[in-house]
Parts: C-alpha cells; structure tokens; sequence
C-alpha cells in the first residue's frame, strides 16, 4: 500500500537516524511480523507483561521490566513510582503528592528537551523538579546538599548527547552519592538500548529506554530496574499511567526486539555502518569546499556518523542552509542538525539504504556546486 501517496505525504530520507518525530525506526521485519500476529489474539495483560519482564531482564541483567507506552511516560511513571511504591491508595492519589515524598533532583546541565521538557515529566507525576548547580557545572557537594534535604524521592539523570558534556556528576558517582542516602536514581536513557546492560550494572534502580530506536520495534517505552520499583511502575496503570499504558503490538514487539538483540552480531552492525559512512565520504570527498569527518556516536554507542562542514565563501552555504536546502522537495532528506550554529551537519546513515545516500550524496552536489553529478 502506498501510504505516502494515499495520504498526501511527502516521502522521507531518514539522515538523522532514530529519532521520535520521523516515526522512530523502520521496524525490522521479524519483529513487524511478531506484532502483527499479537493483534490476531487476545492475552491477559499483566501475564504478558510478565513475559516482557523476563525478556527485559534477561537482555539487560535487570530484576524485572515491564513496558510503558514510551520512554517519556517510563520517565514519569518511574517517578510517580519512587513516591508511591506499591501501595495503591497513594497510586489513586496522585498527582497530589499531600504526604509523599516529592523532590526529584536533575543536575540543571540534565534539564534537556527532548520534545517536551524533561522537568515537565517529573511534574506531570505531581513531583517538584529540584534543579542542582549550574548549566556547566554541578559538583558532588551540590548533589549531596541536595540529598541530605527533606522530601527527596529520587535523582533523575539524564544519559543523552543533549546534556552539557563536562562539569557535571557522572553516574557512578551519582549512584553511589544517592543510595548512601537511601535515594533512588532513574536514568533517562531513551536512546540507549544498546548500553542498557551496562547503565543497570553502573547501579541505576530504573533504566528507561525506547523500543522504537535502535532496537528497531514498535513504539514502546522499556523500562529495566529493581523488581520492587519496576512493580511499582506497572501498578501506576492503575492510576496515572492509565493513558500511558502499552498495547498488546507494543509489549510483544518489545519483547522480539529484545530476542533480535540478543541474537545479533553488534560487531556486524557496527561494521555495515561503518561501511555505510565510508560510501557518504568516497561519494562527498570530490565536492569542492565541503570538508569531511567521521564522529563516534556521543552517547558511546558502536557506530558513526559522518560530518558534513560546508565553506560559506566557496559553496554559497552555510551548514544551516544546506540542511533547509536538502529538506525541500519530495522526497525530502532530513539530516542531524543539531549543531548548523557551530557549522556542520552530520549524516546519520542507520536508517539509509545505499539508493537513498546515493540520492542524498548527489543532492549535496548540486545544491553545493550547482552542478548535477552527471555533468
């Protein structure tokens, strides 16, 4: 079915890789098909999601899982359920938090949007954000004084490229800081599916990450971490989690997301993307006053991308133009501009097949020198 013709919609060539308002992932097939047939039948509910807790805890080295409708719901179910812990009485309650617990601290360099504020998925659980230090620094003292202070009922830390990069207090340190207080840490790692082994064994009590990023599944929010705390997640469907609950599509496509990781090569992975960014470069490399680069992933994931640096003076553009320039059109090419201020863009190629960095490499051309590739 041609969905983009049906409805009037311009076609996307995805170059900036798993993000959320380009429909997250294309789901790989197994996991399309596991899905589809999960909407052939019925299931109780609470005994899915106890296959999905399995699954989650045996890909990620967690107690228990469960699935949420996105990881910005995980965030603030994770939160509603450091304030009420399975009781469910203060579950009904909220968002009044009249007796609770309800400071959740975030060093201020962690207070990123991601789409919505990540403060404001602290205060939609009826929590008060607590915002510590500055922009560019937070020191262990600040996140200490913040501990010892009266009504805390978790850390939020924030594992993302979005983050101020230096001066802040990494998760180890958080972790241990926290918990010598009795306080719980929930880390933000929506993009992270490909570390979430490793930021459970850093100590976190809650890992939040998508299922429709790197692990290429439905739209779902995965949510690893203590059993006790995971099962007080799950009891907030019960009250404010109602609307952010999981269907059955979602929680089994988590679930085949999961298996496929386990089954894969990552080595593999990482060399066809590898491959992928050699073939932007081999194709750019000709175009004069277009510099090049490679950059490992921010977050510490096992690819690259490729990094695009046009000369205003020698190509008439700037690195925000080019960007504006390759989104017109249909198909239209969207790339990672994240950082057109400080001058280049990158080309995510995850999610590019090697006809569409062919087109986009050939776009590049002619809106840079004016020329088609062929001429």
């Amino acid at each position: 079915m041609e969905l983009h013709r049906k409805y009037g919609l311009r076609r996307v060539i995805n170059a900036c890789g798993k993000m959320t308002h380009l429909g997250g992932a294309i789901v790989l097939p197994e996991i399309a098909a596991a899905a589809a047939e999960s909407m052939r039948h019925f299931f109780v509910l609470d005994e899915l999601q106890a296959a999905a807790g399995r699954a989650i805890a045996a890909s990620s080295g967690a107690e228990s899982g469960c699935v949420t409708a996105c990881s910005a719901a995980g965030i603030t179910l994770g939160v509603a359920a450091s304030m009420t812990g399975a009781n469910l009485p203060r579950v009904l309650q909220l968002p009044d938090t009249t007796g609770l617990k309800d400071r959740v601290l975030i060093q201020k360099g962690h207070c990123v949007n991601y789409g919505q504020p990540v403060t404001q998925a602290i205060r939609l659980a009826g929590a008060r954000p607590v915002e510590l230090g500055s922009v560019n620094r937070c020191t262990e003292e600040e996140l200490v004084e913040g501990l010892s202070g009266e009504g805390v009922t978790a850390v939020l830390h924030v594992e993302s490229f979005h983050t101020v990069q230096f001066g802040w207090v990494p998760l180890a340190r958080v972790v241990a800081l926290a918990h010598e207080h009795g306080v719980p840490v929930i880390v933000d790692g929506a993009a992270q599916d490909l570390r979430l082994r490793g930021l459970i064994a850093a100590g976190a009590d809650l890992v939040i990450t998508s299922a429709h990023k790197f692990l290429c599944a439905t739209t779902g929010g995965i949510v690893a971490g203590r059993r006790e705390l995971v099962d007080a997640v799950y009891l907030q469907n019960r009250g404010i989690g109602r609307p952010m609950k999981a269907g059955k599509e979602a929680i089994v496509g988590a679930i085949a997301g999961l298996e496929y990781r386990e089954a894969e090569d990552v080595d593999a992975w990482t060399a066809e993307q590898d491959r992928r960014v050699r073939r932007i470069l081999d194709r750019l490399e000709p175009v004069p006053g277009l510099a090049l680069g490679v950059d490992p992933d921010a977050n510490g994931c096992p690819f690259s991308r490729a990094r695009l640096t046009p000369d205003p003076g020698a190509t008439g553009h700037t690195a925000a133009s080019l960007a504006e320039a390759l989104a017109e059109g249909d198909p239209t090419v969207v790339v990672r501009a994240h950082h057109t201020d400080r001058g280049y863009i990158w080309l995510d190629a995850i999610e590019m097949t090697d006809d569409e960095i062919d087109f986009t490499c050939d776009k590049v051309e002619r809106i840079l020198t004016g020329k088609s590739p062929a001429s």
